[in-house]
Formats: structure tokens, C-alpha cells, sequence
């Protein structure tokens, strides 16, 4: 995939694949929208919104339908930053694809399986406590 960055970090290219997406969301003021993990792995961390894309979803609709689930916000989701992926409970492999995306209205209110919803500037990023690998791949895309 042209202009993309692609991470493995675990699982294995024969094990099944599951889409799945998630989606770097800045306001007006560059700041990043953060949701706190309420479930494992890594409950209590923040985290990007993001979750599985349903069989036959754009991806990029995908983003936008999570984004809208786990924080109440509307965004418009614009270019793929790069995929990773990470092992899934079943043995399997989340193949995350990661989308740049804007606010565009809502407030911000944690539901599905997110513990709590902010919005952080990216001098604050180095203070919370962040998921594994989320701020060397924010580096490696130029975002923080």
C-alpha cells in the first residue's frame, strides 16, 4: 500500500485475519482524541478509538462508525496513516488499518468499551500512560 507504514506486532501471516481499524482524530487546536481502555488487554490505558470493521464495511467507514461508538463524535475520516497488527484473544491476527481523521461535532462521551474520552495536545502525550507502541507509531507517522 503506497504512502502507508505498515508494524507487525504479533501474530502470524498464516494465522486468521480480522479487519480491523482505528483512527488518529484532531480538533481545531491539533489536539488528539484519546480513549481510556475499560476492557484487556491494557485496561486503564489511553488509547486511539477504534475496533473491528464489520464484514463488507468500507474501512473508512469503519473508523468513522467507531470513532462514533466509543465517543459520541462525528468525524470525517480522511487518508490510511499506515496498518499494524496485533495478535488477537483467538489466535488470530487483527490487521489494523489507522486513518487520519477531523472533528466535526458531538461531545465527547465514553461508551462501549471505553473507560473515559479526552483530548490531549502532543506535549502532554509523554505524562499518560499510552498502549503499547502507540507513541513510537504517532512518531513514526509525524503526529507526536
Amino acid at each position: 500500500m503506497s504512502g502507508s507504514t505498515s508494524a507487525q506486532q504479533g501474530g502470524s501471516r498464516g494465522a486468521r485475519r480480522v479487519a480491523a481499524v482505528s483512527a488518529v482524530v484532531t480538533d481545531a487546536a491539533g489536539r488528539y482524541l484519546l480513549v481510556q481502555r475499560s476492557v484487556s488487554p491494557e485496561a486503564g490505558r489511553w488509547t486511539l478509538p477504534g475496533g473491528r470493521a464489520e464484514p463488507g464495511e468500507p474501512l473508512p467507514d469503519a473508523a468513522a462508525r467507531e470513532v462514533l461508538e466509543e465517543t459520541g463524535l462525528r468525524v470525517r475520516v480522511g487518508g490510511e496513516l499506515g496498518t499494524l497488527e496485533r495478535a488477537a484473544p483467538d489466535g488470530g491476527v487483527f490487521e489494523i488499518h489507522c486513518f487520519a481523521a477531523e472533528y466535526r461535532g458531538g461531545a465527547p462521551i465514553a461508551s462501549s468499551d471505553a473507560a473515559a474520552v479526552r483530548w490531549a495536545a502532543a506535549d502532554e502525550l509523554p505524562a499518560l500512560e499510552l498502549t503499547r507502541g502507540l507513541r513510537e507509531l504517532l512518531v513514526r507517522w509525524r503526529l507526536g
